[in-house]
C-alpha cells in the first residue's frame, strides 16, 4: 500500500503588501491532534469494509483502501475549509447545540465520510447493525496498523491541518503572526502551545506548555508523598499497591484479634500496642480459659502469671502462642480461685423482689401523701366556716347595738 498524504503548506503568507511577509506561529495543541489522529483508521476501515461488502470475492477492503485514503483526506480538508460557513448556517437554520471541540467536529466529518462510502448492499440490509460489521471493521483497522500503512506521524500532519481550520476560536493552536523570523523564533521558544515532554523517569507523554501543570497532577510516573502520610514517597501509578501492602501506616487488627481485642492500629504500631495492652490480651486469653470466671477473679490471675512470666509473654506474637503460654502458666498456678455468685434463677428472683418492693413502698408513700392531703383540706375547711360564723355574729351584735341607740334617740 502506497503512502498518500496531505503536505501542509508553510506558515509564511503574503499580506497584500508587496514584498512584505507575515511569519505565522505553527504550535498546536499536541494532544488534541494525537486524539483527531485516532480517529482516522477506524474510519477508513468503515469505509473501506461498507464499500466492499457484497460485492464479490475480489473486492477487498485492502484493494480500495489506497484510494479512499486520499479521497477521506480530501474530503476531510473540504469540510474544515468550510466548517466556518458551516456552523453559521446550522446556527441561524437550527436550534441543535454543536459542540466547538475540533475532536467532535472531525470526527464527525470521519463519520460522514464513511457514511457515504457505503454500498447499495450496505445501505438496504441490516449489514451496518450487525456484531460481523464490527469485528470486520476492527480486524482491518488493527492489520491497518500493524502492516505501517497509515503511520500515525503522517497521521497527525493532516490531523494539524484540520485542527487549525475548525479551531475559529484558537483555543487549540497558536494565531499569532509576526512581521520577522527573528521575532517568530523569539516566540516559539515562549508559546503557550510549544511541544514538552514530561521530565519524570519513565513517563514518554508530550503535550504542550499550558497543559505542564495538569499532567504534573495526574502523571503516573510522578514521585509523590504517601497518601497514608508515611515517610515514603511513591510513584503515583504504584501509590495503590504501596498503600495495601508495604505503607507502615496501613490499619491492621490487633496480632491477639482471634482472643477479642478489636483495636485496629497502623502497621508500625503494633508491637506497642502489644506491649501497652498485654495485661487486657492476658484477660482475652483467660476468658477463654475460664469460661465462668469474672473479670476481678481474671484480673488477679492477670497479675500472678505476669509475675511468673519472667518476661516470656512479651516475646508473643500472636493469639496462638499467647494462649498457649497463659494456659501453661495458668496450669502451674493451679485452679483459679472463684468468689461464689449468685446463679441466675437467683439473681432474677432477687431482682423481681427488689422491684417489688420498690412498687409497694411507692404505693404506700402515695396513700400516705394522699391522706394527708384530705386531712388538710378539712381542717381548712373547718377553720373556714369558724371564722365565717365568728364574723357573721359580730356583724348581728353591731346591727342591734345601732337600733338601741337610734330607739334611745326617738324616745328622747
Amino acid at each position: 500500500m502506497e503512502n498518500v498524504e496531505l503536505v501542509p503548506e508553510k506558515e509564511k503568507i503574503e499580506d497584500g503588501k508587496e514584498g512584505c511577509l507575515e511569519y505565522h506561529c505553527d504550535q498546536y495543541d499536541t494532544e488534541i491532534v494525537h486524539k483527531v489522529a485516532q480517529v482516522f483508521l477506524p474510519g477508513l476501515a468503515s469505509a473501506c469494509v461498507d464499500n466492499t461488502t457484497g460485492v464479490g470475492i475480489f473486492s477487498t477492503p485492502a484493494s480500495v483502501a489506497v484510494n479512499l485514503r486520499k479521497e477521506m483526506i480530501d474530503y476531510l480538508t473540504q469540510r474544515s475549509e468550510s466548517f466556518v460557513a458551516e456552523s453559521v448556517i446550522l446556527e441561524d437554520s437550527s436550534n441543535t447545540e454543536v459542540s466547538d471541540h475540533p475532536y467532535d467536529i472531525i470526527a464527525d466529518f470521519v463519520d460522514d465520510f464513511a457514511s457515504l462510502k457505503r454500498n447499495l448492499f450496505s445501505r438496504v440490509s441490516g449489514w451496518v447493525m450487525s456484531e460481523k460489521r464490527e469485528d470486520n471493521i476492527d480486524d482491518f483497522a488493527q492489520e491497518m496498523e500493524l502492516n505501517g500503512f497509515w503511520l500515525v506521524d503522517r497521521r497527525e500532519v493532516v490531523a494539524q491541518i484540520l485542527v487549525k481550520n475548525v479551531d475559529f476560536k484558537n483555543l487549540f493552536h497558536c494565531d499569532k503572526k509576526f512581521n520577522s523570523a527573528a521575532e517568530l523564533a523569539d516566540h516559539v521558544n515562549n508559546c503557550e502551545f510549544r511541544s514538552m515532554n514530561c521530565t519524570n523517569d519513565g513517563c514518554t507523554a508530550i503535550f504542550c506548555a499550558s497543559h505542564k501543570e495538569n499532567h504534573g497532577t495526574s502523571c503516573p510516573f510522578k514521585i509523590i508523598p504517601c497518601e497514608q502520610k508515611c515517610s515514603d514517597n511513591i510513584m503515583r501509578r504504584e501509590m495503590d499497591r504501596h498503600c495495601i501492602t508495604v505503607c507502615p501506616m496501613k490499619l491492621v487488627n490487633c496480632p491477639f484479634y482471634a482472643v477479642g481485642c478489636q483495636s485496629t492500629i497502623p502497621r508500625y504500631m503494633i508491637q506497642q500496642h502489644c506491649l501497652d495492652d498485654l495485661q487486657l490480651h492476658l484477660v482475652y486469653a483467660l476468658k477463654n480459659i475460664h469460661k465462668g470466671a469474672s473479670e476481678e477473679d481474671l484480673k488477679q490471675r492477670v497479675d500472678q502469671i505476669v509475675l511468673s512470666s519472667s518476661g516470656q509473654l512479651e516475646a508473643t506474637k500472636d493469639a496462638r502462642s499467647l494462649t498457649l503460654r497463659v494456659r501453661d502458666l495458668d496450669a502451674k498456678l493451679g485452679p483459679l480461685e472463684v468468689n461464689p455468685t449468685k446463679n441466675a434463677s437467683e439473681n432474677s428472683v432477687e431482682a423481681a423482689n427488689n422491684i417489688t418492693d420498690k412498687s409497694d413502698k411507692a404505693e404506700n408513700k402515695l396513700i400516705r401523701e394522699s391522706s394527708e392531703v384530705r386531712n388538710d383540706s378539712i381542717e381548712n375547711s373547718t377553720n373556714l366556716t369558724e371564722a365565717i360564723s365568728e364574723n357573721s355574729r359580730e356583724i348581728s351584735n353591731l346591727i342591734a347595738h345601732d337600733l338601741e341607740e337610734k330607739k334611745s334617740e326617738v324616745s328622747t
